[in-house]
């Protein structure tokens, strides 16, 4: 019976700890739903300066840069990524990441992040 309720503990916050891996729900401060559907998720992401999230996940994604910004990635392997600085209208395609963005600019930073969700593209 014991090892039934380790068992059962450690799958509940393995199922905890996926779902809280969501921005939206982790960080809803810098994270809000603009549109969704069965083939994406856009999400608008405002940073002040300074401010910085909670480790969360991401589907593979274009990002598109509203204004300038500059952000430091803390990686879910303890290693930190330094995008350097992204001019407005910039936009790129990003693969799947777990990170903890901080906007280390002196002013706030707004991006549009069009998340891909592959199980639901659309079906002919």
């Amino acid at each position: 019976m014991r090892k039934v309720m380790v068992l059962m503990a450690c799958l509940w916050s393995t199922a905890s700890l996926a779902w809280a891996q969501d921005p939206t729900k982790v960080d809803a401060k810098h994270y809000k739903v603009e549109f969704e559907n069965a083939q994406v998720r856009v999400l608008r992401v405002v940073y002040g300066p300074g401010e910085k999230s909670p480790m969360h996940e991401h589907p593979g994604h274009v990002f598109v840069f509203l204004t300038d910004g500059q952000f430091t990635f803390a990686m879910q392997d303890g290693k930190s990524q330094d995008l350097g600085a992204s001019k407005a209208g910039q936009t790129g395609w990003a693969e799947k990441v777990i990170h903890a963005p901080q906007n280390v600019g002196s002013k706030p930073a707004e991006l549009l992040l069009v998340e891909v969700k592959r199980s639901g593209a659309a079906k002919k």
